[in-house]
């Protein structure tokens, strides 16, 4: 291929963009609160969650919201570490995570409209398999036994 042949793909404009042109600010809160209402009723998390958060539930959700826009609409706003915190979690268990994707998927899918709520559950599910997998890997658990072979 000749340097006439190669395609020049145009800069993209839209790289700070939200990823769906329905996602707002707006929807990002109303999700984000919505969810954590549940969270905090819940019989499980609650409880792990109220330990944590304890009186600063006002600004863990405006954390989250940050967190959201940073994920779905590019906004940088979001500029905390994840995963130092959640290896912090010694009472989470593994089902945990299900659960918390559970109440997300459940609320996504009331708040947002549906191609909208496939966005916000696959970033979720992606974030969750990260830290469920630096929570609670083990790597004696995965090593190859001496008696395999590759």
């Amino acid at each position: 291929m000749t340097d006439s042949e190669i395609p020049v793909v145009p800069a993209r404009s839209d790289r700070r963009a939200p990823l769906h042109p329905d996602i707002t600010e707006a929807l990002i809160q109303r999700v984000v609160h919505h969810f954590y209402a549940r969270v905090r009723v819940d019989e499980r998390l609650g409880p792990v969650f109220e330990r944590r958060i304890g009186d600063h539930w006002a600004s863990h959700l405006e954390r989250m919201c940050d967190f959201w826009s940073s994920v779905l609409c590019m906004t940088g706003r979001y500029k905390g570490r994840p995963m130092p915190a959640h290896m912090k979690l010694k009472e989470t268990r593994p089902d945990d995570f299900e659960r918390w994707l559970t109440l997300f998927r459940e609320t996504a899918r009331e708040e947002c409209a549906p191609d909208v709520a496939a966005l916000f559950i696959d970033r979720a599910e992606r974030i969750a398999g990260s830290l469920r997998l630096a929570v609670f890997f083990d790597p004696a658990r995965t090593a190859p036994s001496e008696n395999s072979r590759v």
